[in-house]
């Protein structure tokens, strides 16, 4: 039994392929296609996965969408003509797309697929929440879903048992956390559905100077995490800006302009809007907890991206135990789509997990073997040195600690926004230079921008205040007190970017300006090859913390191919490219032309 599920046509565009049930494929699109948050048709990412089955279109038993389309259609509709004649322009935008595409999502999937089958439509939370569920280490749990908007739906909450997930409650558009957040990514001059890890990353510089402004004139905000919104600020439902000018001159001005300086104002508006984040999760999962009676949690929508507020969610001991979807975006409804049609519609048990989650480490990616590897490097005459995995490990844990930056590409791909050790860039933790040289040198990124560390499951304890496997990078947790470091007196008072200058830790490529750190434990059964390489180098070093963040430049994709990440190697300043079993060294390679037509390679139009 093969069930394809699909999303597309927002941002993040996906495919998933379960075979009897069990995730066996899911990618985005925008790891083949090259253009970053890919709404377009995942023909790519769908071919990707008939081929790990070795099956055609033909031998698909159903295909899932991950929403509904005549509904949401129906929500713009009725938004305009609520907000008629100000959203003329915004609806005459969105219109276009939905004639052409979004009103004939079956017939775009038969004529991309050349499928004839049945194809099923979940509701978009409903997608979320089998997402979190079905493949979480629990027969029984409560979930929570949070982001921009589905349908009609913002947030739900509800339970799932063994082969159901039932929607108990949810709030409505336009009042949405989600869209509320990406109000102060746009004001905060970063790019809405791909700057709100930004903001995180900024909040620790700022005060929460704004919170009561929040709460006084943007926000009522109830005992059980309910709020409604006061739209006289935000302009998303007519306009085709979030924010209006009643917002700028809430908050001390207009919005920040996209790459102009940031101001002392945009970090305490970052610090603000997070805090009434982390304030509204903690409140509905009270709410979820009494409700319920549930034990465990389940977390799904782009709001459960925000792993600080998954942290202190954590430590505040709600629940026993909290299983996040990896890739909770819509991206992740690829998944839960073709779960709801194999657990619901078909009415399928669900599988006893004996407390392990079914999402494989999120390694459902495509992968290159060695001979691929190879052959790749041959063809194109590149200087390498083919080894025993056990000398890579040596040699390349040798280089870490000798300050060199590797690109690390292994196995397959992570499904999801994060990098997990198999599309990596890493580095040594302890070096206080790391993270400046990695932000600005390899990702051409803003300084300010934390990066992960990797540590092994089983010292993360001894590293960090966390008592939790995190091995998906979605919890935050404080650097030990034994492992800080003291900070002298004339720079305890430093403001702003100038908290950068100060080392905070043993690990301070790591640690943010708040002693914190957004963790990825890594077990030796989950990845074994990045579980090697990291026991090396704290083998050399007394040190089991690396860097780690993703195999890619600002603006692209992270790489999908040996060519993607050869192509990111030579563009940077990185030292180091493994590739599989193959060791290439940046001082030993031609001089490079970005000369090669990728349309071609990528079979683009």
């Amino acid at each position: 039994m093969y069930i394809l599920g699909i999303s597309a046509y927002y941002h993040d565009s996906a495919a998933c392929l379960l075979k009897d049930g069990e995730i066996i494929a899911a990618a985005q699109e925008e790891r083949f296609s090259r253009k970053k948050h890919d709404p377009d048709f995942p023909s790519r990412a769908i071919a990707y996965c008939l081929e790990e089955a070795g099956i055609q279109a033909a031998d698909l038993d159903y295909v899932a969408f991950y929403e509904k389309p005549l509904v949401k259609f129906g929500r713009i509709l009725d938004t305009y003509l609520q907000f008629a004649p100000q959203g003329f322009r915004s609806f005459l935008k969105a219109a276009p797309v939905w004639i052409r595409k979004k009103l004939w999502i079956s017939d775009l999937i038969h004529e991309n697929l050349g499928y004839d089958g049945k194809i099923l439509f979940p509701e978009h939370h409903e997608s979320h929440a089998a997402s979190a569920f079905f493949p979480s280490p629990f027969q029984r749990a409560a979930f929570l879903t949070l982001d921009g908007v589905g349908e009609w739906a913002t947030a739900s909450y509800g339970v799932g048992n063994q082969n159901k997930v039932e929607i108990v409650a949810h709030i409505n558009f336009p009042h949405s956390l989600g869209l509320l957040y990406s109000a102060f990514t746009y004001f905060t001059g970063f790019r809405v559905n791909s700057g709100e890890y930004k903001v995180m990353g900024l909040a620790p510089y700022g005060e929460p100077k704004y919170v009561d402004a929040i709460y006084k004139h943007l926000l009522e905000l109830k005992e059980d995490g309910s709020f409604r919104m006061n739209m006289d600020y935000f302009n998303y439902c007519t306009g085709l800006t979030m924010t209006n000018s009643r917002f700028a001159k809430l908050f001390d001005g207009p919005p920040r302009q996209l790459e102009a300086p940031l101001t002392q104002r945009e970090m305490d508006l970052a610090r603000s809007v997070q805090d009434v984040t982390e304030e509204i999760v903690l409140r509905m999962a009270r709410h979820v907890r009494k409700e319920t009676g549930e034990k465990n949690l389940c977390l799904a929508g782009g709001v459960a991206l925000n792993c600080v507020a998954n942290g202190k969610l954590i430590r505040s001991g709600l629940f026993d135990d909290i299983w996040i979807q990896p890739a909770a975006g819509d991206a992740g409804d690829a998944i839960g789509s073709a779960l709801i049609i194999h657990h619901h519609y078909l009415d399928n048990p669900l599988p006893q997990k004996n407390g392990k989650d079914r999402q494989q480490g999120s390694y459902l990616g495509k992968a290159y073997d060695s001979e691929a590897i190879r052959a790749f490097l041959t063809n194109h005459d590149l200087p390498h040195a083919h080894l025993s995995f056990d000398d890579v490990v040596e040699q390349a844990s040798g280089m870490l600690a000798n300050g060199s930056i590797i690109g690390w590409f292994q196995g397959r791909m992570e499904f999801g926004p994060r990098a997990l050790g198999n599309r990596s860039i890493i580095g040594d933790s302890r070096n206080p230079d790391m993270q400046k040289k990695m932000n600005l040198k390899i990702k051409y990124r803003e300084s300010f921008r934390p990066f992960a560390p990797s540590v092994l499951e089983e010292k993360a304890a001894e590293w960090f205040e966390l008592e939790h496997d995190s091995p998906y990078m979605l919890l935050v947790a404080d650097v030990k007190e034994d492992k800080r470091c003291l900070v002298d007196e004339d720079k305890k008072n430093l403001w702003g970017i100038k908290q950068l200058q100060v080392a905070r830790s043993e690990i301070p490529a790591v640690t943010h300006v708040d002693c914190s750190a957004r963790i990825q434990t890594v077990s030796r059964e989950t990845n074994p090859r990045y579980h090697a390489l990291i026991s090396a180098f704290y083998r050399r070093t007394g040190c089991p913390v690396v860097v780690n963040t993703s195999f890619n430049v600002r603006g692209e994709p992270i790489v999908e191919s040996p060519l993607d990440a050869y192509r990111c190697f030579m563009r940077t300043e990185m030292d180091v490219l493994v590739l599989g079993d193959c060791l290439l060294l940046k001082e030993e390679q031609p001089s490079f032309h970005d000369t090669i037509d990728w349309r071609q390679v990528y079979e683009l139009d």
